[in-house]
């Protein structure tokens, strides 16, 4: 016989569509039941693609000459000085963003965008310290362990990469997503570079780590990211290098009756993943500058 708390987790199982469940790290996994699957909807997928362009637009005119390179250069300039006094501290930065359409508000239905731009200073550095760490496409998975459990560069010409990076993300539930990304990298001075990458393919992984494990199919998944799009930027000055990440994600909307589960995982892993990515890149270069 199930109690209250079976019983949440059941319908949620069958909500979510998810063969394999885990409620935090000590509970057993719960065996989802068959139910409604949160589908990527054409409305949807035209909604974050009109969201992506409109920023990239606007990166493409910031990094024209002349304009803000990174986001805290437009800042009025007491708030920019205590800002910069912060980051060279050890601080890092993160800020909720939101493009608009001509002052407009992009509605994206059955889906959620999020929108995070973070950025921190690494010490003593310069930008080929930095670019060596996020070019070792082979090694992410022990830059970025935990979030990051295998890493491979598929191709590599010049400035241009194809990347796969297993991500294990978990916050009340675990998920593991096969991703494959499309990355270039740009030099735009001696003293700046930036990079634009996209993930191409994301599959969640159906018992991760076990003799059966196999990626799901489209429309089978748990719609916990379907989209990724990122924007890095470098620039060295005052004695290190501030590095600026900026990451647009679209996953599933929270369904009525298991907000309690999913809810914090689609809300929150976005931003914790890039605060700890922030803070994982700055330890790599720093470990790869003590290691010389």
């Amino acid at each position: 016989m199930k109690g209250p708390g079976d019983m949440r987790v059941w319908k949620a199982a069958a909500l979510l569509g998810a063969s394999t469940i885990f409620i935090d790290a000590a509970a057993n996994p719960a065996s989802a039941v068959p139910g409604a699957l949160p589908k990527l909807k054409s409305e949807t997928a035209v909604a974050f693609d009109r969201y992506v362009a409109l920023t990239e637009k606007r990166n493409a005119a910031e990094l024209k000459s002349g304009a803000p390179f990174l986001w805290l250069d437009a800042l009025a300039e007491n708030e920019r000085r205590v800002a910069f006094d912060s980051l060279r501290s050890g601080v890092t930065r993160i800020e909720k963003r939101q493009t608009m359409d001509s002052g407009h508000q992009i509605q994206c239905p059955n889906g959620l965008i999020h929108h995070w731009e973070a950025i921190a200073f690494v010490k003593g550095a310069n930008v080929d310290d930095v670019l060596r760490v996020l070019e070792d496409y082979d090694h992410h998975s022990e830059y970025y362990k935990p979030d990051v459990e295998r890493s491979k560069t598929l191709q590599h010409a010049g400035n241009h990469y194809l990347v796969f990076l297993r991500f294990r993300r978990h916050k009340v539930i675990t998920v593991v997503l096969n991703t494959t990304h499309d990355v270039n990298y740009f030099r735009d001075s001696p003293q700046r570079a930036h990079s634009r990458s996209s993930a191409i393919k994301i599959s969640e992984v159906d018992n991760a780590g076990k003799g059966d494990e196999k990626e799901k199919s489209a429309g089978e998944d748990g719609g916990f990211l379907w989209r990724m799009e990122t924007w890095w930027r470098l620039e060295e000055r005052d004695g290190g290098v501030y590095v600026q990440s900026e990451v647009v994600s679209l996953t599933r909307d929270i369904p009525t009756g298991v907000g309690w589960m999913i809810g914090s995982f689609v809300n929150g892993i976005p931003r914790e993943t890039l605060a700890f990515t922030m803070e994982a890149t700055r330890k790599a270069v720093l470990a790869k500058q003590s290691a010389h």
